[in-house]
């Protein structure tokens, strides 16, 4: 017969060893939830040619390859890519710039990021009609489109990705945050207040509706929702968006996904 001793020695190590398995199986999603909080991932969509990349790209201190107009040459990506930007403070994100063509890469790009690993924010991107226009796979010569095409365009894109964002928001206890980037503002200077009016809830223009509506779908008090311009590039102290005021509005941009993030 085991003595007292004995036995009570038997059950402190099976209740030791036990606590250091739970501890263990734990450990792997206690680390997740730190990675999550200083890093954590931000889906930046938007339509072909508004320029996610580049803007991911500076966001993340990435230097940038040269423009289409700089080339002559289109660019973009037809998969997923991703940036991170990393401070000294061991903070940062974790971007996932997903594709603007409408092909099978995107849709799944876009499951990846709404559905299979949600994101903690999504960065949308806009051009206010002024997307670099894109030839059709296939197809050769140059891409041609009126601004009231492209802001069609950009509208039909927002109704898939908006779908896909009041899916993720209902499913989640914490709010989700939304930015709208308005980019190129250079190629619009003198009327960037009212395209930050257009892609404001509450407008009455045609994206205001939609946000409107996805408030509606997510509930108002889940999702908050943000519009800054922003202009990837500035120009000389001459030009109709100088690189200081560029810069600046970058600096807006960033302090703001910092909010919403809980870095500062």
């Amino acid at each position: 017969m085991q003595s007292p001793l004995r036995h009570g020695r038997a059950a402190l190590g099976t209740t030791i060893a036990g606590g250091a398995l739970a501890a263990l199986s734990q450990a792997p999603e206690r680390a997740s939830r730190v990675l999550r909080h200083r890093y954590p991932t931000v889906a930046v969509t938007g339509m072909t040619g508004v320029g996610k990349t580049r803007l991911a790209d500076r966001l993340s201190r990435r230097a940038s390859s040269q423009s289409s107009e700089e080339t002559g040459k289109e660019v973009g990506s037809a998969v997923m890519e991703r940036r991170t930007r990393r401070t000294t403070r061991l903070r940062g994100y974790r971007f996932r710039v997903v594709p603007g063509e409408n092909a099978a890469t995107r849709l799944g790009a876009l499951d990846e990021v709404f559905h299979d690993e949600p994101v903690d924010g999504v960065l949308h991107v806009v051009a206010h009609g002024y997307a670099t226009p894109r030839r059709t796979a296939g197809t050769s010569g140059a891409a041609m489109a009126t601004r009231d095409e492209q802001l069609a365009a950009e509208l039909e894109d927002w109704s898939i990705t908006a779908h896909r964002i009041a899916s993720m928001a209902v499913r989640r206890e914490r709010p989700t945050w939304l930015v709208i980037a308005v980019t190129k503002a250079d190629l619009f200077a003198d009327d960037i207040a009212a395209a930050v009016d257009y892609y404001s809830p509450g407008s009455g223009s045609p994206f205001g509706d939609k946000l409107d509506e996805l408030r509606a779908l997510a509930g108002g008090a889940k999702l908050s929702i943000d519009v800054l311009p922003v202009c990837a590039q500035g120009g000389g102290r001459k030009s109709p968006l100088p690189d200081k005021v560029a810069t600046e509005m970058l600096g807006r941009l960033e302090l703001r996904l910092a909010q919403l993030s809980g870095h500062v």
